[in-house]
């Protein structure tokens, strides 16, 4: 293997070696503490402009199984500690090596995970490049930002997807850079899905007469989204509605609300969030950088991280609308809150929050 370097914002400069693509990048460097999972990370199409630091030291040990991934990738870079170049399973397609290459994504292994999340808890998230040599010129580490994420990961066209079994309703699912395990989720409860490019317009999902609307994750900083943000305000109340992710943020955005960026993000498996008006915590899988301000106008906060308090979940009941910041349709992971899929589904055959 040839040596690579990863170099920090801050000045620090780590040595590994590289495997994927071939190629240098630059990019957000964040990091993900799940210890299984690592093809669903690399598919998430919430992680477009960013550098994925994987905690966990073993990577690529069970192979590359493409039904297990999520989306297509859009990750700018992958470090880990060790990359399994044998990987052993009976699903197995290939070596993440090869992934990465046919993909594009350079990697760097050899490198100290452990000193550089420790890095991005102390000092927050930052930019970094990936390089084969460290350039002089370090302008563009400052000069980066992740711009334009949900145009770069929407699907093109609208696409229609069949129920699994008898149909019961019908529901437009605006794709942010939706996981495909949302879809599935939809559909294992007979539901017909139409997937709508994030460009889409009120007036045109609501001409379909859908009997639900679901909101995807994506990328990238929410109030970024003002065309987003608008047609949202419009469905809010037109129909029920279900947000995950950064359709959690955006709807709060469309109530009147704010959101924020966290000094380094929840990203991993095993984020406990609490009900607020209950006794339960769940195990919930997470990814995003940002986070929605308490006090949205018309909704009450039902989910809490339980390690630093943040809103996870809100309800709007005169809108007919909730939202939640985690991923409740993980896959692999905590499938603890799979059940507000199931809420969603009420509220389509017109039950009340």
């Amino acid at each position: 293997m040839k040596k690579g370097y990863l170099v920090l914002q801050d000045g620090q400069v780590l040595e590994g070696e590289r495997f994927g693509a071939e190629t240098d990048c630059v990019g957000e460097l964040v990091f993900t503490t799940g210890m299984c999972g690592y093809l669903e990370t690399l598919t998430d199409p919430s992680y477009a402009g960013q550098i994925v630091v994987q905690t966990f030291p073993l990577i690529g040990n069970y192979g590359v199984i493409p039904a297990d991934f999520e989306g297509e990738p859009h990750v700018r870079g992958y470090i880990v500690r060790a990359c399994c170049d044998a990987p052993s399973n009976f699903r197995s397609d290939g070596t993440l090596d090869a992934f990465l290459k046919e993909k594009g994504i350079p990697g760097l292994c050899g490198v100290d995970t452990r000193r550089l999340t420790r890095t991005l808890r102390d000092r927050g998230v930052m930019n970094a490049m990936l390089c084969s040599a460290v350039p002089e010129d370090l302008s563009a580490l400052a000069a980066y930002r992740v711009a334009d994420a949900v145009a770069e990961v929407t699907c093109a066209a609208p696409k229609t997807y069949t129920a699994d079994g008898e149909q019961r309703h019908r529901v437009a699912l605006l794709d942010y850079g939706m996981k495909r395990n949302i879809l599935r989720e939809l559909q294992r409860r007979g539901c017909a899905v139409t997937v709508y490019p994030a460009q889409t317009a009120a007036e045109e999902i609501l001409s379909a007469r859908p009997d639900g609307v679901m909101l995807s994750n994506g990328p990238g900083d929410p109030a970024e989204c003002a065309f987003q943000i608008a047609q949202i305000q419009k469905l809010l109340g037109a129909v029920p509605l279900f947000g995950i992710c950064l359709g959690h943020q955006l709807t709060a955005l469309a109530a009147g609300g704010s959101t924020y960026k966290l000094k380094f993000g929840h990203r991993g498996v095993n984020q406990p969030v609490k009900e607020v008006a209950g006794q339960r915590t769940y195990i919930t899988s997470q990814n995003h950088g940002y986070a929605v301000a308490k006090g949205v106008p018309g909704g009450r906060v039902s989910f809490a991280n339980a390690n630093d308090g943040t809103c996870e979940g809100i309800d709007y009941p005169e809108m007919r609308a909730f939202t939640v910041q985690f991923h409740p349709e993980a896959c692999a992971g905590p499938q603890d809150t799979s059940f507000l899929f199931d809420r969603f589904f009420a509220l389509m055959e017109g039950g009340n929050l």
